[in-house]
């Protein structure tokens, strides 16, 4: 079979879209090399930040770079693209408009995801940009999933752990994101949405947990099957014991 090529447009941040490489090949059920994902990954750190726009338009808008670098993608044979970072999202329509190829809708699969195993609260962890543009609020009220999100302080609390920890390629505090945790999870929520991809890396650092929906997991698990690879047998059965089988 002739798998699919995946065009990754990445760098938003380096580390997630590294560790969301590494994702995709251990996802992957492949027992040669060539039996991989071809993937062709464009690591532009320089794509101006998404947070800083939405939040204040004034700044530069990086939505002229992400058609860029999608269409460089495509110029170099991608056949399905996928962005490895939420905010990123806000541009979506705009960008698939400009694209010839799918570009994968990560928000919206997670709320099927969501949806298919039944959870009717979620916690919300995200940067500032996805937060006050909605993006997940919006997609979990059509699907009549309720959502809390954190405090005012412990937002603040997240986006220093987003920005001076994780991208600054610092230790994660464990302890202050458990507060935040638990302020969601007292308030309800069932799962927490760790709708940052950065925060993916929480997982990789300090162990998985069933309470977790990770958002680069979904992504890199829908980049195989899109491909037409198959996931490996431990990730296919988890997707399926969590509704998933919109994504295999």
């Amino acid at each position: 079979m002739i798998l699919k090529r995946l065009g990754i447009i990445g760098g938003l941040g380096p580390m997630a879209t590294a560790y969301f490489m590494e994702l995709i090949i251990r996802m992957t059920d492949a027992k040669t090399d060539q039996e991989h994902l071809e993937m062709v990954i464009l690591n532009r750190p320089s794509i101006p930040d998404r947070t800083s726009y939405i939040l204040d338009h004034t700044k530069e808008s990086p939505l002229a770079p992400l058609i860029k670098g999608g269409k460089d993608l495509i110029d170099m044979g991608a056949d399905i693209i996928a962005i490895p970072c939420v905010t990123a999202h806000f541009y979506f329509d705009e960008l698939q408009q400009e694209l010839s190829v799918p570009v994968i809708h990560l928000i919206r699969e997670i709320g099927h995801l969501l949806q298919k195993e039944k959870i009717a609260r979620v916690g919300i962890l995200a940067t500032d940009g996805t937060i006050q543009s909605r993006l997940f609020q919006s997609e979990l009220k059509k699907l009549g999933i309720s959502y809390v999100i954190p405090n005012e302080d412990s937002q603040r609390m997240l986006m220093d752990i987003i920005y001076n920890h994780i991208k600054a390629g610092k230790t994660i505090p464990t302890k202050d994101i458990q507060r935040i945790i638990k302020e969601l999870t007292d308030q309800g929520a069932m799962r927490i949405i760790l709708g940052c991809t950065e925060l993916s890396l929480l997982k990789r650092e300090h162990g998985r947990s069933p309470l977790y929906i990770d958002a680069l997991e979904v992504l890199a698990a829908l980049s195989v099957t899109q491909c037409d690879a198959p996931l490996t047998k431990d990730i296919a059965r988890f997707f399926v014991e969590h509704g998933g089988s919109k994504v295999i």
